[in-house]
């Protein structure tokens, strides 16, 4: 269409806010824009913000003041806060910064064409409400397009945990689950479209209870029906919550084959005076035992975790108990921060650890995480993986990929295409990727 509108996405955070920006684009595609990366050739900019980081609302601020001279030069260019962000700030953000023309949170986007009409007419529309009907459904469907081996597939939203440092619940809403039959209808189109592999998402994902066959599914019993979808080779999902890893999700880490061996399992402290100030509803030793029952199930699961240090009221034994659950662990990877007060939450208004001691601590955490990460990384030299192939690498002749276990491999060989998964041996571990031959 020589005459489509531009539209460019900026996204911040999350694989969700990944997701979502893809849908967003697919919605405002139905009101004549093709997107583009340049922020300069765009005739609508859209930012879909994260309020998980520190300071994520004035890095917004920050970002919105950069494209002052675009909107100088261009005064029909439009330009729209959506995500997290703008479901805490709402209206605030048109206050503070008038060049903004839209603001729509999360649960709203699939109104975006009618924002979008709304703009064009003069109007600067904000919907950060949480409707009753499900967005999903009044999104168009995805247009018959190619795509890459790999997907993010939302399948719940929003969460009923109320951890005392987290947004979530304020900014996502509650606990909601996409019906099954649509979660297996948009997985078997991805797949049409050429998805080798889906990673499904919430924010409290194992949490799933989607409606199905006149009942309630699990997320294992969802995970068993997308394993039967002819096509899809692999399946993961993030981020899940310890109390919520139930007995047949476990057992089917070790009898789904599909259900690749890596799991991202927060803890955030290994202190139970800790975890109990987060309201976090679990023990160090309650997540161990989760731990110790999911490796019996798969023995090679590759863990994954985050990390808060700093937390009000953390000493240094409670930081050495989170020291001594990380070294009984032994992670393949992880995320770990420091502790920074999210206005609106119940730990904001509690006196924080000196940023000294804090700073020093997560030095600390981050070296052992570290050693964790490249011990594992280097017991793969010599291992077979299977890697499914996404893309070119930087070296001439390379092509990159992720293993089972979600280490980034590359192989040079003119034999590899995108979209193949093949057996790899791996013969080099480097800082954050491993290198391989076909086996």
């Amino acid at each position: 269409m020589a005459d489509a509108r531009k539209l460019f996405i900026k996204t911040y955070g999350c694989q969700m806010n990944v997701y979502d920006s893809e849908r967003m684009a697919e919605a405002l595609g139905a009101s004549g824009y093709t997107l583009t990366d340049q922020a300069e050739d765009a005739d609508m900019i859209l930012l879909n913000t994260c309020h998980i980081r520190e300071k994520a609302a004035e890095k917004v601020y920050s970002e919105l003041g950069r494209f002052k001279p675009l909107k100088a030069a261009n005064p029909d260019l439009k330009i729209g806060v959506a995500g997290c962000v703008a479901q805490a700030e709402g209206a605030e953000i048109m206050r503070r910064q008038p060049l903004v023309d839209l603001v729509v949170g999360p649960q709203t986007y699939h109104r975006l064409p009618a924002m979008e009409k709304a703009m064009r007419d003069g109007a600067r529309p904000v919907d950060t409400d949480f409707p009753e009907e499900d967005k999903f459904a009044h999104l168009p469907k995805p247009p018959r397009t190619g795509r890459g081996p790999t997907a993010f597939l939302t399948v719940q939203e929003g969460c009923d945990k109320f951890c005392a440092f987290c947004v979530v619940p304020y900014t996502r809403g509650a606990e909601v689950s996409r019906p099954v039959e649509r979660i297996l209808t948009e997985a078997r189109d991805l797949v049409e479209r050429g998805v080798r592999e889906i990673t499904l998402l919430g924010q409290n994902v194992n949490a799933y209870h989607g409606a199905g066959d006149g009942g309630t599914w699990s997320l294992a019993r969802l995970i068993r029906a997308l394993a039967r979808v002819d096509g899809l080779e692999r399946i993961r999902f993030t981020t899940s919550h310890p109390n919520d890893m139930d007995d047949d999700l476990i057992a089917a880490h070790g009898d789904e084959p599909k259900l690749m061996p890596y799991l991202h399992l927060p803890v955030q402290s290994g202190s139970d005076r800790i975890l109990k100030a987060m309201n976090r509803k679990h023990t160090a030793q309650s997540y161990l035992r989760v731990i110790e029952r999911l490796r019996d199930a798969r023995p090679d699961l590759l863990l994954s975790g985050d990390f808060i240090v700093g937390f009000p009221g953390e000493t240094d034994q409670d930081f050495e108990d989170t020291m001594a659950l990380v070294r009984q662990v032994g992670y393949g990877q992880a995320y770990s921060f420091k502790y920074s007060a999210r206005p609106g939450t119940p730990a904001a208004e509690r006196a924080g650890v000196p940023d000294d001691v804090a700073t020093d601590r997560l030095h600390r955490l981050q070296t052992l995480l570290t050693e964790q990460q490249r011990a594992a990384q280097n017991s793969m030299v010599g291992r077979d993986v299977h890697v499914l192939f996404e893309k070119p690498g930087r070296a001439a002749g390379q092509m990159t990929g992720k293993s089972e276990y979600l280490h980034a491999v590359h192989v040079a060989d003119p034999r590899v295409e995108k979209g193949q998964i093949a057996r790899v041996r791996i013969v080099e571990s480097n800082t954050n990727s491993l290198a391989g031959i076909l086996a």
